[in-house]
C-alpha cells in the first residue's frame, strides 16, 4: 500500500497542509499548473495585535500569459527582511520564539531564492524536518504528465506506484472518482475538520493562519494539535 497526495506548493502553509504531507508516503508538489494570483502560492496569514495580516512574496506575473507556478520568478529580495521583521515583531512574545527563530531566521536572511516553487519547497521541507515528517517529497515534473485534469492526477499516482490517492475536499467539484477506480486506486477525501485550539496570541482563536503561528506558540508540542504528525 502506498498513499499519494498531489498539491501545489504554498508559502509557509497552515497546519492542515503539513498534516496531509504526514498522512501519505509520497507528496508530489504539483507546480506544473498555472500560477494563480491572490492565492496561497506566494502569501499566507499571521496573527497580530491588530488582527490578521498577510505576508506576501512579490512575484513576476506577465499579464494574461499562462504562467506555470514552477516558472514564476520572485520580484526582488527586500520581502525577506520585511517578512522576518513582521514575524519577529508579532511573535517575539510567544513562548518558543527563540527556538523556532534559530532555524527559521536563516531561511529568510541567509539564503536566497529565485523562484516561488524553490522558496516554498525550502520552507516546507524545513518545517517537515522540525516536525519529524519523513514523507518523500517529489515534483510533478519528475513524471510524465497527461492531458486532462483528473486523468493527470490518476496517472501520476500510477507512475508513483500509489494505491491510494488522498485529495483535499475542495477537489470534489471536479475530480472524477471513476478514473481512479479504473486504475485500481482508492480515492480518499482528506478531512480538515475537528482541529483543537492551542494557546495562541492576540485575541480570538484562528485556525487558518500559517503553521509558524503554531510552532512559535507550541514548538515540539505542535503535534498534539495536529492529526497525523506524531511527536
Amino acid at each position: 500500500m502506498k498513499k499519494i497526495a498531489i498539491l501545489q506548493s504554498n508559502y509557509i502553509p497552515w497546519k492542515g497542509y503539513f498534516d496531509m504531507i504526514a498522512a501519505v508516503d509520497e507528496f508530489i508538489l504539483y507546480d506544473d499548473v498555472q500560477y494563480t494570483r491572490r492565492d496561497w502560492r506566494n502569501r499566507n496569514q499571521i496573527k497580530t495585535p491588530q488582527g490578521i495580516q498577510w505576508l506576501t512574496v512579490p512575484v513576476q506575473v506577465k499579464g494574461r500569459y499562462e504562467q506555470k507556478i514552477k516558472d514564476t520568478l520572485l520580484d526582488g529580495s527586500d520581502w525577506a527582511m520585511a517578512h522576518w521583521r513582521s514575524l519577529s515583531q508579532n511573535y517575539r512574545r510567544a513562548p518558543h520564539f527563540d527556538e523556532i527563530a534559530a532555524w527559521l531566521e536563516p531561511l529568510y536572511l541567509a539564503e536566497s531564492y529565485t523562484h516561488v516553487s524553490q522558496l516554498n519547497q525550502r520552507f516546507i521541507e524545513s518545517v517537515c524536518g522540525y516536525l519529524g515528517i519523513t514523507t518523500t517529497i517529489t515534483h510533478s515534473w519528475d513524471y510524465t504528465l497527461l492531458d486532462g485534469r483528473t486523468e493527470r492526477l490518476a496517472d501520476l499516482c500510477v507512475q508513483a506506484g500509489g494505491t491510494e490517492y488522498i485529495s483535499g475536499p475542495s477537489a470534489k467539484n471536479y475530480v472524477e472518482e471513476s478514473l481512479f477506480v479504473k486504475r485500481g486506486i482508492k480515492l480518499t477525501w482528506f478531512d480538515y475538520a475537528g482541529y483543537p485550539e492551542y494557546p495562541q496570541l492576540w485575541g480570538e482563536f484562528v485556525h487558518g493562519v500559517t503553521i509558524l503561528d503554531l510552532l512559535f506558540n507550541c514548538a515540539k508540542e505542535a503535534p498534539r494539535y495536529m492529526r497525523y504528525v506524531r511527536s
